[in-house]
């Protein structure tokens, strides 16, 4: 296998690059795409308005329930799903209960953990594999699925993690299974939510449940474990306050590139070769569950703190590589779920409730503040000068970031189709590729209506 070599985002002035997770081979490899920051590098000519009946190239509905974002090879757009089976009632009476501090949950009697792909030029259904049937699945929270982790694409091969369900990797030419992995067990208490990510040969993932809380790789070729390293921060005595479903990223400091992933009450750096961990920083008992992936711009790393206390953090990461600090902090407006975006000189984020702010990335100074309305699971994206991001309610926003001189930020157009949005788009070339729990979406400008 080829690896792509590391290259540095395309914004404003880091001080450290975040490295290519994915191969060269493939347009829309990962969540957020190519850099996994929520940037498409090679989208123009977007629609701004569409609807269930225009501006659909094609629109194909989906088995299941999954809100893993669409990734994309050359020919195919690849999610997963799952097909539940429900629990009798009083299973359903039994294990139904909330746990202290959460939500009430959603029980199965078994669950078929599958892959999809659908046609990028027709909509067709192309592949629907089935890579675990699993009896008896933890119960998980209201708005989570089965298959929530999105699936990770290069060299030919697709990574899907589903994770206390297992890892596997497909051919996607094919479609045939070439390994699994079950190896990375623990108790989500509200179902997976940590999306894998791959680098150097590995596919990486964040593993930190109510009782084991830890991070690991597997061999990309193989499916066997590489390694696998235990968090090492003192977390709270409560096992609710224990968990998180965050994404790491890769980052290059102090000369050689740190893994970075956010667990609760902690951020950590690790080598990601080895599994080492380098340095870790406390945001004290701020939040739990973190959900956000971290972005980076203006030499510093954006996180959210997500529940009981949510925060945005700016962290300066030590030019040595030895540590990290906080360098300001936000709490108005903080995501417990969406992650941030980085756009010019702007931070970018849209709360639960549907409060979307910008700050000054350097400065975390109040910049603008806009009221998209609805609640909000999914992450937005930049494409085409433009954010995207879309609410449970069906409605995506197209907002104006504003960064032209005397520009201010607007909101452009709403847009709905029918559904809940809880996957975040990905946008090639003129299209826009969106998932609701019911279907899939390529909305491209119709011939003459190109803005």
């Amino acid at each position: 296998m080829t690896w792509l070599v590391p290259r540095t985002v395309l914004v404003c002035s880091v001080a450290f690059a975040v490295a290519s997770l994915a191969w060269a081979d493939v347009p829309w490899p990962q969540w957020r795409g190519p850099a996994g920051e929520g940037h498409a590098v090679d989208a123009a000519d977007l629609p701004v308005e569409w609807s269930e009946t225009s501006q659909v190239a094609w629109k194909t509905p989906l088995p299941g329930r999954g809100w893993s974002s669409p990734v994309l090879d050359e020919r195919l757009v690849w999610m997963t799903t799952a097909l539940e089976r429900e629990a009798p009632p009083d299973v359903v009476a039994e294990r139904a209960v909330a746990v202290p501090g959460s939500q009430p949950r959603n029980v199965a009697s078994s669950v078929s953990l599958r892959a999809l792909a659908v046609n990028r030029d027709t909509g067709e259904l192309v592949h629907d594999i089935e890579l675990f049937a699993i009896d008896d699945p933890q119960p998980i929270h209201t708005l989570n699925s089965f298959a929530s982790p999105s699936p990770v694409l290069g060299a030919g091969r697709l990574f899907c993690q589903f994770g206390d369900y297992g890892t596997a990797c497909v051919d996607t030419a094919t479609g045939t299974i070439l390994w699994k992995n079950r190896d990375l067990r623990l108790d989500h208490m509200n179902g997976p939510g940590s999306t894998p990510i791959l680098h150097d040969g590995l596919v990486i993932v964040n593993c930190d449940g109510c009782d084991v809380q830890e991070i690991a790789a597997l061999d990309a070729a193989t499916g066997r474990l590489a390694w696998r390293t235990p968090r090492s921060g003192p977390l709270r005595d409560n096992p609710d306050l224990k968990k998180a479903y965050a994404t790491p990223i890769i980052v290059r400091q102090g000369g050689r590139e740190v893994l970075v992933s956010p667990g609760s009450d902690w951020l950590y750096g690790y080598d990601p070769k080895t599994g080492v961990e380098l340095w870790r920083m406390s945001y004290g008992e701020l939040g739990f569950s973190v959900v956000p992936r971290p972005v980076t711009g203006h030499g510093l790393l954006f996180m959210s703190t997500s529940f009981n206390q949510p925060r945005l953090l700016a962290v300066k990461l030590a030019a040595d590589g030895g540590g990290a600090e906080i360098a300001w902090q936000e709490k108005k407006g903080a995501p417990s779920m969406p992650s941030p975006l980085v756009v010019g000189d702007r931070l970018f984020m849209v709360s639960d409730k549907g409060v979307a702010t910008f700050l000054d990335a350097q400065t975390g100074a109040a910049v603008a503040t806009l009221r998209l309305g609805g609640n909000f699971s999914s992450s937005p994206l930049f494409a085409d000068g433009r954010i995207y991001v879309g609410n449970r309610d069906g409605d995506t926003f197209v907002i104006d970031p504003g960064t032209g001189p005397g520009a201010e930020p607007s909101i452009l157009t709403t847009n709905h189709l029918d559904g809940r949005i809880f996957a975040t788009p990905a946008a090639v070339g003129d299209s826009l590729y969106l998932r609701t729990d019911t279907a899939i979406y390529r909305i491209r400008n119709a011939a003459g209506e190109r803005p």
